[in-house]
């Protein structure tokens, strides 16, 4: 395949720059955790959206995979604003009420990629993929962010190309890639 990869880029530069991706969970039985869940879908990012959801998580009785699912959704509301810390707050309660939740582990690597924290994040983000995800382009990204957080060019430029591959029409990884310049040795 590739004998010895030369990637010309301003990595961390852009990676200041690029955002993370993520991933919402669905909720059944409608609800203030429905609204949450919606929003977070929607890629909504206003704050009356996230007290829809600690609403949803103060008053109503919910499933423990939908309580897990409306931390997550919360959270990644919260990773909308940047607000790092307390996203990764909301997914480590989700973790813990559903550990086998991928979506979970997927935006908890996001908000650690957001703190700079690049190891934390691909480990969550490997965890992600072993789980499955409903859209694996968005843990690849992601997993694509960590290594090069981490000076791993090569390893970042197969992940966005693996989103890529998944998500054809996505033009955050080709944004990314066009970064990169190739050569075969």
């Amino acid at each position: 395949m590739f004998k010895g990869v030369l990637l010309a880029m301003m990595a961390l530069a852009m990676l200041a720059i690029a955002t993370t991706a993520e991933g919402a969970v669905s909720v059944f039985g409608g609800g203030l955790a429905q609204d949450c869940a919606d929003a977070a879908i929607r890629g909504e990012d206003d704050p009356k959206f996230q007290d829809s959801c600690t609403l949803a998580l103060e008053t109503e009785l919910l499933d423990p995979r939908d309580r897990a699912g409306t931390f997550v959704n919360r959270g990644v509301l919260k990773l909308r604003r940047a607000a790092f810390s307390d996203a990764a707050r909301d997914f480590d309660f989700a973790v813990r009420l559903q550990p086998e939740m991928g979506e979970a582990y997927v935006n908890r690597g996001a908000a650690s990629i957001g703190r700079k924290r690049y190891a934390e994040g691909l480990s969550d983000i490997n965890r992600s993929l072993e789980l499955g995800v409903s859209e694996p382009e968005k843990a690849y990204y992601n997993r694509a962010l960590a290594h090069e957080g981490l000076d791993d060019p090569k390893s970042a430029y197969f992940d966005y190309q693996k989103a890529l591959e998944i998500a054809p029409d996505w033009d955050a990884p080709r944004q990314q890639l066009s970064r990169f310049t190739v050569s075969r040795r």
